[in-house]
């Protein structure tokens, strides 16, 4: 059973001040991983990356995750490259196919279909794979809940996202998966595998440590509004309760799911740091 990591996806723009304080905070935390997400309007990744790198010591540093149809193969390659290069090898990168069809708009590139957004996904890993090739490359993380991408990222990954969100996520909302379907995905991912050993990786959309699991559920609930409350309660991407109860299903989550690395949004950064001090 593979130990615990637990990264944080850092959005918020501010100063180099503010960023870089932030990532250090992060690190003091007990966090194994700054990411940066890839959003419009949200801070640039690899600029931040870069500052993240010089703010701190040891903690790795990821695209969580790079919008592959925003990005030139060879043009990613290069900057990954350098990126590896400059942050003395800490780089972890990320890969996703892109959801949020406002952004593709934006940016002045088509939506197409979903096997359009997949082919320029397989382009980017297939460029950066062959510029590592025959040298350490950065691990890769690719993420997703369809089929076809899990069973991609089952022969090219080193690490598997479970987005652990149903498909009206795309739409903007926060939809996430039930407790079923999350698993079936799980298990879906340990057949395509076929005995590769890989890591597991699961956002932790809403974390509240607090003696009144009801209303942190209740709270959940007005956020989430197609899942009961008692629903909300069984999910491995709610974690509410105790610092001790939210660490016993962490545990719980790696055993039943295979899933050791846990990432949380930026909102939630102290929110975790007494659950991963008692698994530490």
């Amino acid at each position: 059973m593979r130990p615990f990591r637990f990264g944080v996806a850092l959005y918020v723009p501010g100063s180099r001040a503010e960023w870089m304080a932030k990532c250090r905070r992060a690190e003091d935390l007990g966090y194994d991983v700054v990411g940066v997400v890839d959003h419009l309007g949200r801070v640039a990744p690899v600029p931040a990356l870069l500052l993240a790198a010089e703010a701190t010591e040891r903690i790795r540093l990821n695209t969580y995750v790079l919008n592959a149809s925003f990005c030139n193969p060879v043009l990613l390659a290069r900057d990954v490259t350098a990126l590896d290069e400059f942050t003395g090898g800490r780089v972890e990168l990320g890969i996703g196919a892109g959801y949020v069809r406002e952004e593709f708009e934006a940016a002045g590139v088509g939506w197409g279909t979903p096997g359009d957004r997949f082919r320029r996904l397989v382009d980017v890993v297939t460029e950066i794979e062959r510029t590592f090739d025959g040298r350490p490359r950065p691990p890769l993380l690719l993420g997703g809940r369809g089929d076809r991408m899990l069973t991609f990222a089952a022969a090219h990954a080193d690490t598997i996202a479970l987005t652990g969100t149903a498909p009206g996520a795309a739409e903007g909302r926060l939809a996430l998966a039930g407790a079923g379907a999350l698993a079936e995905r799980a298990a879906f991912v340990e057949r395509v595998l076929d005995g590769r050993d890989v890591e597991l990786n699961l956002m932790v959309h809403f974390v509240r440590i607090t003696d009144d699991r009801r209303a942190a559920l209740e709270e959940a609930h007005q956020l989430v509004p197609h899942l009961g409350v008692e629903e909300l309660g069984e999910l491995a991407t709610v974690l509410v309760g105790s610092a001790e109860s939210g660490a016993e299903q962490l545990l719980r989550t790696r055993e039943t799911l295979g899933v050791s690395y846990f990432t949380v949004l930026e909102d939630d950064l102290e929110r975790l740091a007494p659950v991963i001090a008692r698994l530490r």
